[in-house]
């Protein structure tokens, strides 16, 4: 079945430039979150992010009305009922995710797909607690969302044929690159990036470099177009310790033990550049 509507569940960063890259490829989108404040903050960033690219010549004025007016911001879940897909773009809370996944089995039609944009829960355990777990996969991109070109696509063990094809050539159509991962922790990107952005996080503690100079050695040493300690700003400090929990849980190696100093971070509310603080201190 052909997809037309999207839902997209969460306004934040992440959720925000999924609505954008939806909308801006020409599909009507509804962009949930749990309150109209959150909701038009969502939609606040993606006419800015949609001014950036008229200011860069990357869309002309016309794209930007259009891909705008394809975009509706609504609250809860159920005005995603008449939704022929739904990308999940919540906190990354296992259970705040598996409740979501419940709620909608049980409100939208049995032909819509139910993808989750997390970058480390198990997509097998998310297709468990629905009533169609052939239908549920994961689709996840990458910050920010209509820059980057990379969609990691991960099969739950219960997703169909079908539905992977159906995905991978959604996300062609958005002008993305698919990459079909396993579901396994913190699938490929992840499993690789954010021990790294941990391991910076220890060398700070450890008084070896600041963040600054750890930044500059991987950007001009290792050729990193960002230092770690920069990335996990932007990519939010609880979201790294969520992802580094997820692998030190389930792989059980102690390489995976988040830094304390990481930990301490996030207890201090220092989540990055969506708070103004994090490593950097942000306007």
């Amino acid at each position: 079945m052909s997809v037309k509507t999207v839902g997209v569940v969460g306004a934040g960063t992440m959720g925000s430039g999924i609505a954008q890259a939806f909308a801006a490829s020409g599909f009507n989108v509804k962009m949930s979150d749990i309150g109209p404040e959150q909701v038009e903050r969502g939609r606040k960033a993606v006419e800015k992010s949609l001014d950036r690219l008229v200011s860069k010549d990357k869309i002309s004025v016309a794209d930007h009305g259009a891909a705008l007016e394809r975009l509706e911001g609504v609250v809860g879940l159920d005005p995603l009922a008449d939704c022929d897909l739904v990308v999940e773009a919540a906190t990354e809370r296992e259970e705040l995710k598996l409740q979501i996944f419940r709620d909608l089995s049980g409100l939208v039609g049995e032909h819509v797909v139910l993808a989750s944009n997390t970058s480390s829960i198990s997509l097998t355990r998310i297709a468990a607690a629905t009533t169609r777990p052939e239908r549920v996969i994961g689709m996840h991109f990458f910050n920010p969302v209509p820059v980057m070109k990379l969609v990691e696509v991960v099969r739950a063990l219960q997703t169909s044929d079908a539905v992977f094809e159906q995905v991978d050539g959604l996300t062609r159509q958005l002008g993305k690159e698919p990459v079909a991962v396993k579901d396994s922790p913190g699938f490929a990107v992840n499993r690789i990036l954010v021990p790294m952005i941990n391991e910076a996080c220890f060398a700070y503690a450890e008084g070896i470099a600041s963040p600054e100079d750890i930044d500059r050695v991987m950007q001009m040493g290792a050729n990193h177009p960002m230092g770690p300690l920069a990335l996990a700003d932007l990519i939010g400090l609880d979201t790294c310790l969520e992802v580094m929990k997820v692998l030190h849980g389930s792989l059980g190696d102690p390489k995976y033990r988040p830094s304390p100093l990481l930990q301490q971070m996030v207890d201090a509310g220092y989540l990055g550049r969506k708070v103004g603080r994090g490593f950097y201190v942000y306007d």
